[in-house]
């Protein structure tokens, strides 16, 4: 089934494509992400289960762990499995009301995640530059109501952008990508578009824009406190502290911006590129992000080698 009529359809449900171009090679592109979503719940798992059962754990910088974490566990679920349904079982259809929910859940913990990153790094900020204060600052109730905060930003923010969908007539109803994302979605559509696109790119923008900025302004403030140490050893440690949180923190934005602007502007990305770098993204950061973690953070490692000695009870 080809979208080449302007019916003015709502359709009740859509095909999915998966990665056009690759379809021959559906089959085996669908073991990497298998292995990889297995990976990122098993390792996004242990790493809520170290911090709930070690009580020294419970501190903000872990606790923010732990919201990471279970973020990255909504991103992959959201889209994994049902990736992994149509690459081997062929199954291409999805309604137009799981296509919206999942459209919700990509975009709005997406967004969630965003404010979940920018709330660490003002942690760390605090823990460096304002250390005698950390626990005054940064009490576990505050620490929730940060939290609380991002997911109703995100969520609040990308509700109308689904909610928009509705308003829309479809010409078609095949979409070229492995998921449900917002603009493969509103490019079937007829008619004015407008309104969805720019509102589409406003709330990234915003959310990004704020974020990033807010990010880079914190870690030139740490920056400055750490290069005023006399100790290269504290200086190292502290770098340390904070290099995981960078990595994770490029692994986000960048595959992610990439992902974002070439699907309004990238017309001369090759499309099968496109949607497989966007595939990656909701499965490569869930997957590296406890292991980053886990090889930066001492106090991660020593937690997991005593649940892990502990055995079964």
């Amino acid at each position: 089934m080809t979208p080449n009529n302007c019916s003015h359809l709502h359709p009740t449900s859509f095909i999915l494509m998966g990665v056009p171009g690759l379809e021959a090679s559906h089959f085996w592109i669908a073991f990497p992400f298998c292995s990889m979503y297995i990976l990122a719940v098993l390792g996004n798992v242990f790493v809520l289960l170290v911090v709930w059962i070690e009580p020294g754990l419970h501190q903000p910088m872990y606790l923010f762990l732990c919201m990471l974490s279970a973020l990255d566990l909504v991103l992959c679920t959201s889209t994994v499995p049902r990736m992994l349904a149509l690459f081997w079982a062929g199954v291409s259809d999805i309604t137009f009301g799981a296509c919206a929910a999942q459209m919700f859940f990509i975009h709005g913990f997406s967004a969630v995640e965003s404010g979940i990153l920018l709330a660490m790094a003002i942690d760390r900020y605090v823990a460096i530059c304002r250390p005698l204060h950390y626990g005054t600052l940064l009490p576990l109730g505050t620490v929730g109501r940060m939290g609380m905060a991002a997911v109703l930003r995100g969520l609040g923010l990308m509700t109308p952008l689904t909610c928009l969908l509705g308003r829309l007539r479809y010409c078609g109803w095949v979409i070229a990508h492995s998921y449900c994302e917002h603009m493969a979605v509103v490019k079937l559509a007829c008619g004015d578009t407008r309104v969805n696109n720019v509102y589409g790119i406003t709330a990234a923008t915003l959310v990004v824009g704020t974020d990033s900025v807010c990010i880079a302004i914190s870690y030139a403030l740490i920056l400055r406190a750490v290069l005023a140490l006399s100790s290269k050893e504290a200086r190292a440690k502290t770098f340390g502290t904070c290099g995981s949180h960078l990595g994770v923190i490029l692994l986000f934005y960048t595959p992610g911006l990439f992902s974002f602007y070439t699907q309004r502007f990238g017309q001369h990305v090759p499309h099968h590129v496109h949607i497989l770098l966007a595939d990656l993204y909701l499965v490569v950061p869930p997957m590296l992000n406890p292991i980053i973690y886990g090889m930066k953070t001492k106090q991660i490692r020593d937690g997991a080698l005593r649940l892990l000695q502990r055995g079964p009870v």
